[in-house]
């Protein structure tokens, strides 16, 4: 999702999450296990580490979880084995949908990730069906009463980042992964803190849907990002203000 509806989204998001913290940080402590596994514990020469230590500093971890959860990547410590899964497929109106989980048992997360594709007027893909036109992107949000567009303007010259756009209540920011931090740290310099600072997927097409299909895609959504193996879903689709405002309240 794109433009204003999709800070709407990214709003309604932040609420559920917060509600949901145990299971948040679950999710986050595992991101951290495998970025670990895969480039070492040291956060200054492992960039992967080092976004998903910051992701979980955003949701307020306890400093000793998220160190465990390094020492257990590190293999420091004992515990399960996880794997890193991606799943493609559509939702409502043709809409591609990117899932990527990280599970301990695949042969059970495959069969739950599709029932609830199908349960929810979805269908599974095959490898690459949808992954092709999604790319990964560095992504700010930062509410307009914090900043400017003009003072984001000269930070995103000298950082090397892409494009503002203005969403009303809020900017949008987009860079290439690899300056992601440098604007990061840009940001913090001029003292802004982003409402959502993230490295995400965006597709290079977009799908609108309205009323009872976006209602649907929406329960089809949170159906997925509440699977306690789920990491991530990425999706292409748009709704309208006056839908998101409906579905959000």
């Amino acid at each position: 999702m794109s433009g204003h509806s999709h800070w709407a989204r990214i709003k309604r998001a932040k609420g559920v999450t917060d509600a949901r913290r145990g299971r948040l940080w679950s999710k986050l402590a595992r991101a951290v296990i495998i970025a670990a596994r895969q480039g070492g514990g040291d956060p200054d020469m492992n960039l992967s580490l080092r976004y998903a230590i910051d992701a979980c500093k955003d949701a307020n971890m306890p400093k000793d979880t998220i160190a465990r959860a390094v020492k257990k990547g590190a293999g420091d410590l004992g515990g399960q084995d996880f794997v890193e899964l991606v799943f493609e497929g559509y939702g409502l109106g043709g809409a591609a949908i990117l899932v990527t989980v990280l599970t301990d048992n695949r042969n059970r997360t495959a069969p739950e990730i599709k029932k609830i594709f199908e349960q929810r007027g979805g269908n599974l893909g095959a490898t690459n069906c949808v992954a092709w036109m999604f790319s990964k992107r560095g992504q700010f949000l930062i509410s307009a009463d914090k900043t400017d567009e003009d003072t984001l303007t000269n930070i995103a010259l000298e950082c090397g980042a892409d494009d503002i756009q203005a969403l009303g209540e809020a900017f949008e920011l987009t860079c290439d992964p690899a300056v992601f931090d440098e604007v990061r740290q840009a940001l913090e310099q001029a003292e802004i803190k982003p409402d959502n600072a993230e490295l995400t997927m965006v597709a290079s097409t977009t799908v609108n849907l309205q009323g009872n299909e976006a209602e649907k895609m929406m329960k089809l959504i949170d159906a997925l990002e509440d699977h306690d193996d789920t990491q991530n879903v990425y999706s292409n689709f748009e709704i309208s203000e006056e839908d998101m405002a409906r579905l959000s309240g």
